[in-house]
């Protein structure tokens, strides 16, 4: 089961509440400004700030 288009329009970056971005595989949410990826583990996204990767240049 994948994120709903509704949930993702209502979940937020919890570090800037910008705009989330569900990756192509559907690994995790990406914040672009933030440059983080919040990874999603059995179909539940973890926004926990600590528990994000930071984003190498060449992801964008």
């Amino acid at each position: 089961m994948a994120i709903s288009k509704e949930l993702l329009d209502i979940l937020a970056c919890p570090q800037c509440k910008g705009h989330l971005e569900l990756e192509k595989d559907g690994s995790g949410l990406v914040c672009h400004a933030c440059n983080l990826k919040f990874p999603i583990v059995d179909d539940i996204p973890v926004m926990l700030i600590d528990e994000a990767t930071k984003l190498n240049e060449h992801s964008k």
